[in-house]
């Protein structure tokens, strides 16, 4: 320890009793030595070897925690520490216990809004707020520095692939390949080709020599869509190149090294693939080094507003239509839908809407009927007085504007003011056409 001297201001090394110290930590109270009687609490080797006259110590307390000391000590006989002087310290070290015990609080603070910083600023592609995806930002912000293979699993449609792509994005192999291969879009003769490539004349009509996705990866990340569609002779082979990093073309006979990062997801439970025998478990433990659940969006529905307005704006410019917003009533209906397909279904939902939209609006008429179906299904449920009125004063309208149609459905539609899809729908959910028929 390291201290002023008293007289010249130069910095000088202090003896301290650590006998004393750990006593008051222990007890965590204040111990005063300053009277010649108390000789025998002086009777340590560090206060004799600092010819010690008199000591205060102090504990900096916080609620019943030592958080340290405040030690003094004078080898002067005639400046011996007092009840004022202990009164003076312990005052002092009250204040100073709530100084320290702030400054650790916002140096955690701080220390966790940096990590929440760097979590915020990774790049990705995926839109949403909720903490269920917060949670997944956390992850590939740990994750992605490492090398480690990462298997994402969630339902269809949640975005496994925006997550994998983040995951490389924000890696070492930033700048090299990604290649993706969804290994239940290809038969197994195919996929075989399409991941380890061939050579000239392997095959009927393999005219010349092929790379395979895996070496197009080479430094960089391969992303193994549904991977437990894989055929059991294919997981015999993706097994060794996880294990060895290395692989033959089909037809070749040439070892080919890679430098890759694998990266694979699955909308099955691979552990009852292989409890089934269909998943070998060997593969399933080199893939599942890190595990990344993607969150269905029913299971984070405050999303489901950001992303139908982020995929409004993206088919607006598309279609070079100019929408402002999603209605209320659209945007309820959105919010009270299941998403058995997830985001891919939102974002479909939202496109045929701008594309066969016809106002400035997305409007309930505009989604797909099976949204509007299971609404009518929820509304229906829990029907009163008032939505059997408006249900029956709807019935009506539409058979009194049929007829005046004389059952055409695109004049009945403009006389009611509404597109002759919605009307069609219309029709089919009141099941009006036994009674538009007779």
């Amino acid at each position: 320890m390291t201290g002023l001297d008293r007289v010249s201001g130069t910095t000088q090394a202090i003896n301290v009793s650590r006998t004393i110290i750990r006593r008051v930590l222990k007890d965590g109270a204040a111990l005063l030595i300053g009277d010649e009687d108390e000789s025998e609490s002086l009777n340590t080797d560090s206060l004799i070897a600092a010819q010690s006259r008199s000591v205060l110590c102090v504990p900096l307390m916080m609620v019943d925690r030592a958080l340290g000391v405040v030690y003094l000590d004078t080898d002067d006989p005639q400046a011996k520490f007092d009840e004022n002087h202990l009164q003076l310290v312990t005052a002092i070290a009250a204040i100073a216990a709530v100084a320290l015990e702030n400054a650790r609080h916002i140096e955690e603070l701080q220390s966790e809004n940096e990590r929440l910083q760097r979590d915020a600023n990774i790049e990705h592609s995926m839109v949403g707020e909720s903490p269920l995806l917060q949670k997944v930002f956390q992850l590939i912000s740990k994750v992605a520095p490492a090398d480690s293979t990462v298997l994402i699993s969630g339902e269809s449609g949640t975005g496994k692939e925006l997550a994998a792509r983040a995951i490389h994005r924000n890696s070492k192999r930033a700048d090299k390949p990604f290649v993706a291969v969804n290994c239940a879009a290809l038969a197994e003769s195919l996929l075989e080709s399409e991941l380890f490539g061939h050579e000239k004349g392997a095959f009927t009509g393999a005219l010349a020599q092929k790379k395979g996705r895996l070496e197009m990866a080479d430094r960089g990340s391969m992303f193994l869509d549904e991977i437990g569609e894989l055929s059991p002779m294919l997981q015999t082979k993706l097994l060794r190149v996880l294990q060895e990093r290395e692989f033959e073309r089909v037809g070749g006979t040439r070892t080919i090294k890679i430098d890759i990062r694998v990266l694979a997801a699955t909308n099955r439970n691979l552990e009852e693939a292989i409890a089934a025998g269909s998943f070998r478990k060997d593969l399933y433990f080199r893939l599942n080094v890190v595990q990344l659940q993607m969150p269905a969006l029913r299971e984070r529905p405050e999303d489901i507003p950001l992303l139908a307005n982020y995929f409004t704006r993206k088919y607006a410019e598309k279609c070079n239509r100019k929408i402002h917003g999603i209605s209320t009533e659209a945007q309820r209906r959105l919010m009270t839908y299941d998403w058995p397909g997830n985001v891919r279904e939102l974002e479909n939902a939202v496109e045929r809407a701008v594309v066969l939209g016809t106002s400035d609006h997305i409007l309930a008429e505009d989604l797909p009927e099976a949204i509007l179906e299971a609404n009518a299904e929820a509304i229906h449920s829990s029907t009163s007085n008032y939505h059997e009125n408006v249900a029956r004063t709807k019935r009506q309208m539409i058979v009194d504007a049929m007829k005046e149609a004389k059952g055409n459905y695109t004049a009945a539609a403009k006389a009611l003011g509404v597109h002759p899809n919605y009307l069609h729908r219309l029709i089919r959910n009141l099941n009006l056409k036994s009674e538009l028929k007779s």
